[in-house]
């Protein structure tokens, strides 16, 4: 097998760190690392007053706005009743106008007497339609304050609630970063949080052979805690960027068979398989001494070597099937 060597590092699938949307004092943590934690749990109480007095002081305006629009003493009330009462005054100087004008076509009465009615009837009727404008206005600005003072309630009370972090999914606590009374910003993770029950293999991969590698591709694992087995995993995602700090490139690949117990953080080494041989000549690479010779009965003979994995080499030239090699 011709295969590709890299690094390994065991890792929670789905694994974040938390945040917290608001900057506090962490008034209590209420889970401890190792706990199961099921989605949308509390996990982190902080606390901040200065939303709980933002609160209250939208509770306060919404209170003022709602009494301002339905309440008995109202403005628009106010305003009803002068508009009712301008109404009586255009009513009776409407009358006194139109009975005016028919006297004043009979020739009865003077001219300035109809003009005077004429005036009259026309500041009532103006009065009587700004009142009315004036109601539409104020309905619509006491109705826009409303509004505006329920949405900054509701936003309050988010923000409230955001000082109680949740866990995103369903997993375990891997770590806790903070302890009560410590001052902690939104930029700073609180918490570790992944799957309990399903985990990723990370592979760092150097830049020369990132191009050969495909996603399904065969990855035999070894890790340092299992020294004396190998497992089987694929490749599942390749990631496109580079790491500038290392001049690697990240791998993942997903057991086929797995490890009865898995901890976040074991490590390890991988050989994802780029190509197959059938019916080679293989030693274990134990066998191997400097200089790329092995042990047999004649002495140390030179061999050629071709594709390797973790634990077996291909012997090209140098011995066969039947030469006996000893392990030094």
């Amino acid at each position: 097998m011709e295969c590709v060597y890299s690094s390994v590092t065991i890792q929670p699938d789905s694994v974040y760190n938390v945040h917290s949307t608001v900057s506090g004092i962490i008034e209590n943590v209420l889970v401890k690392e190792g706990t199961q934690v099921a989605r949308n749990q509390d996990i982190i109480q902080i606390i901040n007053n200065t939303p709980k007095l933002n609160l209250k002081n939208s509770e306060l305006s919404l209170q003022l706005a709602h009494e301002n629009y339905f309440g008995k003493a109202t403005i628009l009330n106010t305003i009803k009743d002068e508009i009712a009462s301008a109404y009586l005054n255009y009513k009776n100087d409407s009358i006194n106008f139109f009975r005016q004008k028919n006297l004043w076509q009979q020739k009865i009465g003077s001219n300035a007497e109809y003009d005077a009615r004429k005036l009259k009837y026309e500041l009532s009727k103006n009065n009587l339609y700004l009142l009315k404008n004036k109601y539409t206005q104020t309905e619509n600005q006491l109705k826009t304050a409303l509004k505006q003072a329920e949405n900054s309630y509701r936003v309050s009370q988010i923000n409230t609630k955001d000082f109680t972090v949740k866990s995103k999914i369903k997993g375990k606590v891997y770590a806790i970063y903070k302890e009560p009374g410590e001052l902690i910003s939104i930029q700073e993770p609180l918490a570790l949080i992944g799957s309990s029950n399903r985990f990723l293999i990370e592979m760092l991969v150097d830049e020369v052979d990132i191009v050969r590698i495909r996603e399904n591709m065969d990855v035999i694992i070894k890790l340092d805690a299992y020294k004396e087995q190998t497992f089987s995993a694929k490749v599942s995602k390749i990631y496109p960027q580079k790491d500038e700090r290392n001049q690697t490139f990240k791998v993942e690949a997903t057991f086929i068979n797995a490890p009865e117990v898995l901890y976040a953080g074991l490590s390890g080494e991988a050989n994802i398989i780029i190509k197959k041989k059938e019916n080679v000549l293989t030693i274990p690479k134990s066998y191997l001494t400097e200089g790329n010779q092995v042990l047999t009965k004649n002495g140390l003979v030179t061999v050629k070597l071709g594709l390797e994995n973790i634990e077996f080499i291909e012997v090209i030239s140098g011995i066969d099937e039947n030469t006996y090699i000893y392990k030094e």
